[in-house]
This record gives C-alpha cells, sequence and structure tokens, in this order.
C-alpha cells in the first residue's frame, strides 16, 4: 500500500487540529473522509465546524461527509458509522482522534470533568470502534489508528492529573487489546503519539497560550505521521505504540525543521507522557 486513494477514512474530533490534518493529508491521495465531529456551528473559542473542514477536504482532493456526532452517545455513533457506509460502501480507516482533556489534580478535577474524559476518551473510542469493526472486518487493509500515548505506568505521569491520564493510556490498552483479539481479521490497531507539543487549540488554551505554540510542530507532523501507518500492511503492523517523529524518521525523512511552527526558535517544548532525556529533534544525526 502506498497510497490512501479511493479508502473511506471515519475520522473523529476531524473538525480541526490533528484529527483534520490526517484528513487532509489523505484527500491529498483522493481519499474519502467522514468527519464524525460535535461542532456544526461555528465554536466561540474553537476554530473550525465539519462543514469548514469538508470545505477544506474537498479542496485538497478528497471527498467529505460531515456528520454532526457525539460520540458519547451510542446511537449516534451508529447512525454516523450508518451514514458513511451507505455514503461510500465500507470503511478502510478508523481514527479515533476526538478527546477531551482537562490537565487537573485529583482535588480540582470535579466529576462533570471527570466523566467528560472518561466519556469521550475512553467509552467513545471503545464505542466507535465496535461499531466500525464490523465493516473493517470486510476491507483490504483495515487499520485503526488512536491518537494517544504509550503506556508507561509510571507515577510521575499520572499524579499531576491522574483523570486524564488514565483516560488517555485507557485508549492505549484498548489498541493492545483489539490487535490481539482482531489479529486474525487482520486488522491493525496501533497509537500515535507526537513527541512534541502541536500547535492546536488545547495547546494555547491550557499550556501556555502563544509561548507555547511556538516551541511546538504543527498538526501536520502527525499526519504524515499517520500516513506512513496507515498506508503500511494492517496484517505486518499491529499493536505497535508510534510516536510521531521516530515514525517519519524511519521512514527516510531527514529534516524535521519544516514542522516547527516558529522556525529557529530554539528547543521543542516535548509533549505530555514524553521523557524530557529523549529530546527532540530536527531531524538525523549522520
Amino acid at each position: 500500500m502506498t497510497t490512501l486513494a479511493g479508502k473511506t477514512l471515519f475520522i473523529t474530533g476531524a473538525s480541526r487540529g490533528i484529527g483534520l490534518a490526517i484528513a487532509l493529508r489523505a484527500a491529498r491521495d483522493g481519499a474519502r473522509i467522514a468527519i464524525a465531529a460535535k461542532t456544526a456551528v461555528p465554536h466561540p473559542k474553537l476554530p473550525g465546524t465539519i462543514f469548514t473542514a469538508a470545505d477544506e477536504i474537498r479542496a485538497a482532493g478528497g471527498e467529505a461527509l460531515p456528520i454532526a456526532c457525539d460520540i458519547r452517545v451510542e446511537e449516534q455513533i451508529e447512525a454516523a458509522v450508518a451514514s458513511t457506509v451507505a455514503t461510500y460502501g465500507g470503511i478502510d480507516i478508523l481514527v479515533n482522534n476526538a478527546s477531551a482533556i482537562s490537565l487537573t489534580s485529583t482535588e480540582q478535577t470535579d466529576a462533570k470533568r471527570y466523566d467528560l474524559m472518561h466519556q469521550i476518551n475512553g467509552r467513545g473510542t471503545f464505542l466507535v470502534s465496535r461499531a466500525c469493526i464490523p465493516h473493517l472486518r470486510k476491507a483490504a487493509n483495515p487499520h485503526v489508528l488512536m491518537i494517544s500515548p504509550p503506556p508507561q505506568l509510571k507515577p510521575a505521569w499520572f499524579a499531576p492529573f491522574p483523570a486524564y491520564a488514565l483516560s488517555k493510556y485507557s485508549m492505549s490498552i484498548y489498541a493492545m487489546a483489539m490487535a490481539e483479539a482482531f489479529r486474525a481479521d487482520g486488522i491493525a490497531f496501533n497509537t500515535l503519539w507526537p513527541k512534541t507539543l502541536i500547535a492546536t487549540s488545547a495547546v494555547r488554551n491550557l499550556l501556555g497560550g502563544e509561548q507555547a505554540i511556538s516551541v511546538s510542530r504543527t498538526p501536520e507532523i502527525v499526519a504524515d505521521a499517520a500516513y506512513h501507518i496507515l498506508t503500511r500492511a494492517s496484517r505486518e503492523f499491529t499493536g505497535q505504540h508510534c510516536i510521531d517523529e521516530t515514525v517519519l524518521i524511519e521512514a527516510g525523512v531527514t529534516d524535521l525543521s519544516g514542522y516547527r511552527t516558529v522556525p529557529g526558535q530554539g528547543p521543542l517544548g516535548s509533549d505530555l507522557f514524553m521523557e524530557p532525556e529523549s529530546a527532540p529533534t530536527d531531524g538525523i544525526r549522520r
């Protein structure tokens, strides 16, 4: 597999950020994208809607199906999957990207915030995966990609924001479990996580504003890494926890500087769940 031409991708949270970047990279091949996201009308603090995302996908060369879908609601998931299959004839790839974040301590995390993160990140990912699996089983090269971190059970990562950490790690555990459960069906389940901060609304709003953005990379680095994963043979690459820059370096990319939001800014900021001693790089030392 070297292209996503003609493939149908079901991407949650694809109205902005990393989800939209993955959709646009696939669209350049002529892929068909189901945009399953909540934002159907403009949000006062967040960019993009399912309809503006659809316009961008079509402009990039793909087909787009905007679907208003709250993945906390099982009936909406089932309807979104059914609509995608009715429109495009099946589903080849699922990207579980939708996520809720609250970087709050145990005492600062109220029940509403806790429930939101676990209903979207863990429960939503599980239910969307479950709904897509019967259709993925029929695909020629089926992939499921979770945008979640490698599951390192280190207290230092859980202590500051345990509810969020557990909700994200649950996505990775599901990927591990499902990779094994559906290995015989040839459905690949992998995770992908950025090495550095990525210039998204969450980073701007929660991790330091414009200063954080200035030491971030663009969402396109995650999208390009996802592309390399999703075009691999599903029976040969499954159950893996991937880091964006590592995927690209292993694919032969020797210069990552073009992904910086501000060229030459200095050290990049490491993302959550990434060990600081393993510093991001702009390329390969020869």
